[in-house]
């Protein structure tokens, strides 16, 4: 069994942390030692967050940030490291679901921000994160990609596409700092309890549990355990990797 504090001593930066997984993700970096800042767009949520958190006794910051803001990002890069001298992993978690159309429908204002969050906010998010590490000699960073990163999902084309080419930035920059000490991977859940998959579904969520073949919804607290091991020392020896958390979905 881990150490309860495997992250003592260790700062961690989640986006979209406030709701589904990257709440769960926040609240087990907090339990298990970590100094946690949480970056959000709905600063109420943010705020039920980190009353949440208070009580794991962690040192806990909340940043309202927009990913698709560059500036934002970046003042919440640095606030980060303003407020605890370091930024030990990262959690890209931000991102949103598309309005179902078939490709032939989908207006470019939608297809815009849906790659604007997903994909772009990623990539600004790692942009300063990485940065930072470079100068304080490694980190370690997580992307939220998805099973749609690796099949198609009718009606989603731009979702879809944002997560693939999410897959395909984490691996060229894993290339690019493995030699930094900085290891970059991703994540992909599959049909998670979350606020996201009730409106995804339109409340309907036997459809998404009818599409798992485990039969049941995952936890996001399933997702943020897969998180934190791919940013402890127990996965030093993975960087590159995009590993499903989906009950088989992808397959």
């Amino acid at each position: 069994m881990p150490s309860p504090q495997r992250f003592t001593g260790k700062v961690a930066f989640v986006t979209g942390a406030a709701s589904g997984i990257g709440r769960a993700a926040a609240l087990a970096f907090a339990r298990e030692g970590a100094e946690v800042a949480i970056a959000d767009r709905d600063e109420a949520a943010l705020e039920q967050v980190r009353a949440e958190m208070a009580g794991t006794g962690a040192a806990v910051l909340p940043i309202r940030c927009d990913v698709s803001r560059p500036a934002a990002v970046e003042a919440a890069v640095a606030g980060t490291v303003a407020r605890f001298g370091r930024l030990d992993c990262a959690f890209n978690n931000a991102g949103v679901e598309n309005r179902a159309a078939p490709v032939h429908a989908i207006e470019l204002d939608e297809w815009d921000r849906i790659l604007d969050i997903n994909l772009r906010g990623t990539f600004v998010c790692m942009k300063h994160e990485i940065a930072q590490m470079l100068r304080q000699g490694g980190g370690v960073v997580v992307n939220t990609s998805s099973g749609a990163g690796v099949r198609g999902v009718a009606g989603g084309a731009s979702y879809a596409a944002s997560k693939h080419a999410m897959i395909g930035l984490t691996k060229s920059a894993a290339l690019d700092y493995a030699k930094a000490n900085i290891r970059v991977n991703a994540i992909l859940p599959g049909n998670i309890a979350t606020p996201m998959m009730d409106r995804f579904t339109g409340g309907d969520i036997q459809k998404a549990i009818d599409r798992e073949p485990v039969g049941r919804l995952g936890k996001p607290e399933e997702i943020a355990e897969a998180v934190l091991w791919m940013s402890s020392d127990l996965g030093a020896f993975v960087t590159g990797a995009a590993i499903a958390v989906d009950g088989g979905w992808s397959l």
